[in-house]
């Protein structure tokens, strides 16, 4: 029931720090933008180009495709075609129906990070971090910190991490959802199920995973829309990291 985050955050790589910072040295939950790349300086992070080389020729092929995939909607000129810049159009269409593989939203279009521990009090920390989604449309902010979608944790009952599309996945508080269902009896696997087939209903061609574990170290995934996904799991007991592979339906 405490939370840290940020988003937007510009120039600053550690995130998940900054996001901590917030946490402990704030009474607030979520810092966003320039304002929140002042605030980790503040805190003694440093500022600097997150350009790489390999980043810059992202953006390059990208320019170079008309902008696509493109994420806006309801603009002029249209986005399928140009790099803009974009206004307006008079009419609005409220109604999304592109499948959203169409849009280059899979499991290589991000990058998330989540991680779920229990330590020797029974404490439950839950973290999420991303760069969020390629060629995104700009002062976009996803799942990852908003509490009850990127993760979740609560200490009478465990925790849950989130990845995949996740403006969707933010829409339906996820980590959120598989926590309350193991607070009703459903296993960490059958928890992370129901709240992706929570989505599929509305969105079947979604794509996304989660993980959850209880307060007792009992560990589940289910994912949708890729061929497999991969998670990894430490215990006391074994020391030794193992990977967990699941089959996505």
């Amino acid at each position: 029931m405490n939370v840290g985050a940020v988003g937007c955050l510009r120039e600053v790589k550690n995130a998940i720090g900054v996001a901590r910072r917030v946490l402990e040295n704030t009474e607030h939950t979520l810092l966003v933008g320039q304002l929140a790349t002042e605030f980790a300086k503040e805190m003694g992070f440093k500022q600097e180009s997150l350009t790489t080389n390999h980043s810059q020729q992202m953006y390059n092929d990208w320019k170079s495709k008309n902008c696509q995939p493109n994420y806006r909607s309801n603009v002029t000129p249209d986005p399928n075609t140009s790099c803009g810049p974009y206004k307006p159009t008079n009419q609005l269409i409220t109604e999304k129906t592109k499948p959203r593989v169409e849009l280059g939203i899979d499991q290589s279009n991000h990058d998330t990070i989540g991680m779920l521990a229990i330590d020797m009090n029974g404490h439950i920390a839950a973290g999420t971090s991303t760069n969020g989604m390629t060629h995104k449309v700009p002062g976009r902010v996803g799942d990852s910190p908003m509490p009850g979608s990127g993760c979740y944790a609560d200490d009478s009952v465990g925790g849950a991490v989130a990845t995949g599309d996740g403006d969707v996945m933010m829409r339906f508080l996820p980590a959120y959802q598989a926590v309350e269902s193991m607070r009703q009896g459903a296993s960490p696997t059958q928890a992370t199920e129901d709240a992706l087939n929570r989505i599929l209903k509305h969105f079947p061609s979604f794509s996304g995973a989660l993980v959850a574990v209880t307060k007792d170290g009992l560990v589940g995934a289910a994912c949708t829309g890729f061929s497999s996904f991969h998670y990894c799991v430490r215990t006391k007991s074994n020391p030794t990291t193992s990977v967990i592979s699941v089959k996505c339906k």
